[in-house]
Order: C-alpha cells, then structure tokens, then sequence
C-alpha cells in the first residue's frame, strides 16, 4: 500500500510538473504569435499610410502652392465684389478693368457735384493684393491734385485702407471694394478733413485763406487749378494729359 500511495504521489508531482511546463510553452507560443501579428499589422499600416501619402502628395506646401491659394481665394471674391460694386456704385464714380480677366486692377475716376472740386475729374489706380481680404488695397491717385488728404504724388489718407488702427477704423476682412469706393468718392464731400491731413501745406493754406475771407472761393480757385487736367503716368512720376 505504501509503495502504491508513493507511486501515486509521484505520478501526481510529475503531472503538477508537466502541467505547468506546459502552460509555460503555450504563453510563450501566445507571446511569439501576438508580437508576429503585431508586426505585421504595423507593417500594413504603415504601408497604407506610404500609399495614402502618395496620392495626396506632400503633406507640407510650397511656397507657390500657398501663393497659388490665395490668388484663388481673392479672385472668387473679386467676382462677388465687382457685382456688388456695380449695381451700388455712385453718380458720381465710373469703374474701368483694363483687362476684364484681371479684376484685381481697375482704375476709379471720381468726379465731384459739389463742394470745393466741384467739375473735376480724379483718377485712382487700385489694385488688390494676393492676401485679400485680409489686407486692404493699394490705391494712388494718378491725378495731380492739391488737397489736405492727398499728397501731390498720389499717397492717399483714407482710415479704411490702413491695414493697422488703434481706433477700429482701419481695413478688416468684412470690408469689400464698394466700401473703398465710396469712401474715396466721399474724399471730396464728407471725408474731407483739414484737421487731420496729409498735405499739410494745403490745409495750412485753407485754413490761412479761411481766417482772411469766410466763403470758400480762394480755396476752390486753388483745388481747381490743377483740377483733372493732369495725371501722374507710373512710378515715375511723370505727368500727361487725362484721356
């Protein structure tokens, strides 16, 4: 009996035995097939994601490719604009695009019914930059042109077209091309500020001749004299007849 009792013991110590070796080789086989099946997930995945890239292209953007962006942004909001602008532009306001593909650049002529440059004829180059709206246009007066606002060679103070104001006046994005047009053509009647000028010595003149006499007809003499007759052609500042 005690042989078989030992015989027993034995052959239950060897199965505990072989029973853990087992459970043993089985985690290891489990670890082994996880971590092939790990790797090879990775791999597709990463696979994929070449593949993906591939027809998207680079992720990062050159610098035409943004440029590129931008011009696009700005030309379909051009189209509204222009519309816009040309079913509310003023009497007293004509819009040229010497190029209908290129609605970019456009030249305003601004001729005023009343007030000091009643008659006159004033012609302004706009031209909208890629980044608009974000940013304002750029415009010059082409006509040669004595007023408070205007320096002689064409730059122009208008809060509207400052890209920067501390006082919210300036250029921001909800503003559009009839906002500018308008506020150039009320550069004339409104918008004339001798108090805040550019041309600071036409708006020590107004304000001399205004301490002398109280009707405006030295002043309007003076703004009239060079009135539309004459235009500044390019950079270069050369003057030549208006058209």
């Amino acid at each position: 009996m005690i042989v078989v009792a030992e015989r027993g013991a034995d052959c239950s110590l060897f199965l505990y035995f072989f029973f853990l070796s087992s459970l043993s080789f089985a985690n290891q086989l489990c670890s082994y097939f996880c971590s092939r099946l790990k790797a090879a997930v990775m791999l597709t995945l990463a696979s994929k994601l070449k593949r993906d890239d591939g027809v998207r292209g680079p992720r990062t953007s050159s610098p035409a490719s943004d440029s590129t962006r931008r011009v696009s942004v700005r030309d379909k909001l051009l189209v509204k604009e222009v519309a816009e602008l040309e079913a509310n532009l003023p009497c007293t306001c004509k819009v040229n695009f010497p190029d209908p593909n290129k609605l970019h650049y456009f030249q305003l002529t601004v001729i005023p019914d009343e007030g000091y440059y009643q008659g006159g004829k004033f012609q302004f180059e706009i031209e909208v930059p890629d980044a608009y709206n974000m940013v304002p246009p750029k415009v010059k007066c082409l006509t040669r042109i004595w007023h408070p606002n205007i320096t002689e060679m064409g730059e122009i103070c208008l809060s509207l077209l400052r890209e920067h104001s501390i006082d919210g006046t300036g250029w921001a994005p909800t503003r559009t091309l009839k906002d500018v047009v308008w506020g150039l053509n009320s550069l004339f009647t409104d918008l004339l500020n001798f108090d805040d000028p550019l041309n600071i010595e036409a708006a020590e003149h107004h304000l001399r001749d205004k301490a002398v006499t109280d009707d405006k007809k030295a002043v309007t003499d003076l703004a009239q004299l060079c009135t539309g007759a004459e235009t500044r052609a390019g950079s270069g500042g050369e003057l030549q007849p208006l058209a």
